[in-house]
């Protein structure tokens, strides 16, 4: 049997609080327009994003990441903290 180490790779990420919808979409959807973005933040509906694995919704609390190919998905706040550290920008982790 080998043992391999995960490569290191940074990749962008946002935490959903439950409030930050326009916030989230523009990181998945950067060409939607200032309406649709309003429409979607008044709306306030569940965000689903269509992975590589299938349809996921994301929950408060968890964060939406930027893979390496270009691919979003959502990922659960523990195992977030487990995998990723801040290398910069002024996010945290919120308990949850």
């Amino acid at each position: 049997m080998s043992r391999y180490r995960k490569k290191q790779v940074v990749v962008e990420a946002v935490q959903f609080n439950g409030e930050n919808h326009r916030e989230i979409l523009s990181f998945i959807y950067p060409d939607l327009t200032g309406s649709d973005l309003s429409g979607a933040e008044r709306m306030r509906l569940p965000i689903v994003i269509e992975t590589l694995e299938g349809t996921m919704t994301v929950r408060e609390g968890d964060f939406v990441i930027k893979g390496v190919q270009g691919e979003f998905y959502p990922c659960k706040p523990d195992i977030f903290r487990q995998t990723y550290e801040l290398v910069e920008g002024n996010g945290c982790y919120r308990e949850g």
